[in-house]
């Protein structure tokens, strides 16, 4: 008899012997610049908690409070069992931090790219997405089963082009992009998008999943650092990374939420976030919107931090055998040749206690060491890294 799953097995061996292969690292320990990896202490930079609020006593006491009241779980669709207020809380919390009518609090970031995307636009349609976007944005706009093109990274004269060749052959047009591209560090076109969208009748949906708590002068993300919180743009995000928690959410005008609420079907048929998830995300952005509204609980100076230890990496470690990318966040990404030498790499600074992963394609065109810098790292665990990477590099 034949094996109708034999072929599992032949494609794992390939991935192996493409260097590509992947297994979860085993962490224990409050999240934080210090982690138990495989049982090893380790200096995290890893984590896109970047201001270091997933370990913050005030989000766990949150969670823990709710928990209490309402349970572990939401039990159901927000649609067919009710919601409770704490998930109406934080989506008008949102709206106040991103300064639009209104959002909607997806069960996490990819769920509100899929459902999103696919509720926008469908077979009539053009959908134009830069080739480094999240796959989540891609996928959605797969899903919504409208034509797709992608554009070169960045680049607004070929986004222009698309335009003016496709735009007058389909209804509708969605222009994706992340504002902070993920494995890159890089900082998306934002007003020039939005000039080329109300040019050619196109909608603009910008992922804030990196920039959200980092970008801006509130630390409300890359919309308000270019001063276009009054243009018409769909804000979607994460609350997983700088806010500490989990889930995903869509911002902008009260019409668009209203709209997702009756046709983004992974709202409609998804469980809602569970309780302790909701009240996290909603004290950290409290702490950030009060932080605006009144400086005195430490998040400005928090977030001062954060962009600091970020500067002081990139003025110290500047390696002519190194080849790093263009970055304006956080992220910062150091190019290596081959998949076989970016994992030695990360394991030679792994058995020196820093957690820098290895990224590899198909992930990436290029393989890469991702390093992500937190406001909770002292200048020490800094020093010891730009210490580490410059005898990686000129051992090479």
């Amino acid at each position: 008899m034949s094996d109708s799953y034999s072929w599992i097995d032949e494609a794992l061996d390939a991935i192996h012997r493409a260097n590509w292969y992947r297994s979860p690292k085993l962490l224990t320990g409050r999240a934080g610049a210090i982690m138990q990896l495989n049982g090893q202490l380790v200096i995290n930079f890893a984590s896109n908690d970047y201001l270091g609020l997933a370990g913050d006593e005030r989000l766990i006491q949150a969670a823990i409070a709710a928990t209490k009241e309402y349970g572990t779980g939401s039990t159901g669709s927000r649609l067919i069992t009710g919601h409770r207020q704490l998930h109406r809380d934080l989506e008008q919390a949102i709206a106040h931090l991103k300064q639009t009518e209104d959002a909607i609090v997806f069960s996490s970031g990819y769920l509100a790219n899929l459902g999103t995307i696919a509720a926008l636009v469908g077979k009539r349609d053009l959908v134009l997405s830069d080739q480094y976007n999240h796959s989540s944005l891609r996928n959605g706009a797969i899903l919504s089963g409208a034509t797709l093109r992608d554009y070169a990274h960045c680049n607004v004269e070929n986004v222009r082009e698309i335009l003016q060749h496709q735009r007058d052959r389909h209804r509708r047009c969605l222009i994706l992009t992340d504002s902070i591209f993920s494995m890159d560090g890089d900082l998306c076109p934002l007003p020039q998008l939005l000039d080329l969208a109300n040019e050619f009748d196109s909608m603009l949906l910008v992922d804030e999943a990196h920039a959200t708590g980092v970008l801006g002068a509130t630390g409300s993300g890359s919309v308000e650092h270019f001063g276009c919180t009054a243009r018409p743009i769909i804000q979607i995000g994460t609350l997983s990374k700088a806010l500490g928690s989990l889930g995903g959410y869509v911002a902008g005008s009260a019409p668009l939420i209203d709209f997702l609420r009756n046709r983004a079907t992974s709202w409609i048929y998804t469980t809602g976030l569970s309780p302790a998830d909701t009240a996290a995300a909603l004290a950290a952005i409290r702490l950030i919107v009060q932080d605006r509204d009144s400086p005195k609980d430490g998040l400005t100076n928090r977030r001062e931090t954060l962009w600091q230890n970020v500067n002081w990496f990139k003025q110290n470690f500047s390696d002519p055998l190194s080849a790093q990318l263009p970055s304006h966040s956080p992220i910062i990404c150091l190019q290596v040749d081959r998949p076989f030498t970016v994992l030695q790499m990360g394991n030679t600074l792994l058995q020196q206690g820093l957690f820098v992963p290895a990224i590899r394609p198909p992930t990436v065109p290029t393989s890469r060491l991702r390093i992500t810098i937190m406001a909770t790292h002292q200048p020490t665990q800094l020093e010891q890294l730009v210490e580490s990477l410059h005898k990686l590099f000129s051992s090479q």
